[in-house]
């Protein structure tokens, strides 16, 4: 059965910036918005982001990824945008109709405009030919981050991490805190390629080496992954002769990049960059096909989620713009940014738009504490996200783990925010969750 609908406007991705593109457009004046996501749960891969760190461009206060997803949920839905899930966009054409598989079979949407939301994909092994045999135990560190914190699988126990992206930083932490041995964290570039923040607090607090100008040139093992050789590069990138040595480990974690994902705009024939395959908009996030807009991950890789949803709002609100012939708003300036990278300074306090500003420096300082982020089974044998009502010392977070490691959300449900655990530790920091349970 075939189902036909209308729509001024249609958001392809709800992930923060197809969230926040629906919400722009129903506030700039769209009569009737759909959001089509894929996945049973709005929100995209901030789902299995527990960490912190998120919203503290947009909403002043570090939030995990479950929260900042919440809100835009909240958002979205506040402005009467209808959203709908397991829903897979499969074709799209120039003149704007869109085909989707959905829960309730083959469904067709003629839509005024459309905004694409669509987000990124990791590059793999393939991606960058490691060469080797294809055991076991090497993953995307996304993949990795998934299985972790939605599956509650532990992929492995002596882990190098071949990338210093943000997402192989913090997956370093997360192996760590969850009792792997993380060898090391190579990277073929002179510099991290994630933000200074990460690198402090996912490498530095547990002395997690951080080889610069080094990469993996070899994957040993059959069944299970049994090493990998690392090798040092110049400064053009060759490899350097006579620097090879073999790591045994069990697990090889890939944070090697990011790619827009834009097979759907593809199909009608939107121009894509053709070296980051993002999609080509002009200043108004309009792509070459008028009434087709790209925002957020889909047309560059960002550096935060904060940035995505004020580049979906601008993306929205001129789709609905273009629905009704009015004039189109340029993108706001700081969609453009790029936060600082690199490595900690010595002496110096690394903190990105902390909302606590002199008194983090000067905890910082004296006593360094970390939010402690990790996701705890739920009597009903669900896994849920949950973070510690405030920071706890830096060196206590391993331990801090092992308790957690023994404990289960009560039977009662509850709101994000709430109190799941009270003073687990005896620090005085509760345990809240980040999810509805």
């Amino acid at each position: 059965m075939m189902e036909a609908i209308r729509y001024e406007v249609v958001v392809v991705g709800g992930g923060p910036g197809g969230l926040a593109a629906a919400q722009g457009a129903r506030l700039a004046g769209a009569a009737s918005v759909l959001v089509l996501e894929r996945e049973n749960r709005l929100g995209g891969i901030l789902n299995q982001c527990v960490h912190d760190g998120f919203g503290l461009v947009r909403y002043r206060e570090a939030l995990t990824g479950p929260e900042y997803a919440q809100r835009a949920r909240e958002e979205a839905r506040s402005a009467g945008a209808d959203l709908m899930t397991g829903a897979m966009v499969t074709g799209l054409t120039r003149d704007r109709t869109l085909t989707a598989v959905t829960r309730r079979g083959l469904l067709t949407c003629q839509a005024g405009a459309v905004v694409l939301a669509t987000g990124c994909r990791e590059r793999t092994r393939g991606a960058i030919a490691i060469p080797g045999t294809r055991p076991a135990g090497v993953y995307t560190a996304g993949t990795a981050q998934n299985l972790m914190n939605t599956k509650n699988l532990l992929v492995g126990r002596r882990v190098v991490v071949l990338g210093s992206g943000d997402i192989g930083l913090i997956m370093a932490r997360r192996m760590t805190l969850e009792g792997a041995k993380v060898l090391c964290v190579a990277e073929q570039r002179p510099a991290p390629g994630g933000l200074a923040r990460n690198v402090r607090q996912c490498l530095d607090d547990f002395g997690i080496p951080l080889l610069l100008r080094c990469t993996v040139t070899e994957i040993v093992g059959r069944g299970r992954l049994e090493g990998v050789v690392l090798c040092q590069v110049d400064e053009q990138g060759r490899l350097c002769p006579g620097t090879e040595r073999r790591v045994d480990c069990d697990t090889l974690l890939l944070s090697v990049g990011l790619i827009p994902e834009n097979e759907v705009g593809a199909q009608a024939g939107i121009a894509l960059d053709p070296v980051t395959n993002g999609a080509v908009t002009d200043p108004f996030l309009q792509t070459s096909v008028p009434g087709i807009f790209a925002c957020g991950n889909s047309r560059r890789v960002m550096d935060l989620a904060d940035f995505v949803t004020v580049q979906g709002q601008a993306a929205g609100a001129n789709a609905a713009r273009f629905v009704r012939g009015e004039p189109l708003a340029p993108m706001p300036p700081e969609t453009a940014n790029a936060m600082a990278k690199g490595l900690p300074q010595p002496g110096v306090t690394t903190c990105i738009l902390c909302p606590k500003g002199a008194d983090y420096a000067r905890q910082e300082a004296v006593d360094p504490r970390r939010v402690l982020t990790t996701t705890l089974k739920g009597a009903d044998g669900r896994l849920i996200p949950v973070k510690t009502s405030g920071g706890v010392p830096r060196d206590r977070l391993l331990s801090c783990m092992e308790t957690l490691r023994h404990c289960i959300l009560p039977a009662a449900s509850l709101s994000v925010g709430q109190t799941a655990l009270q003073d687990p530790f005896g620090l005085g920091v509760d345990v809240v969750v980040t999810m509805d349970y």
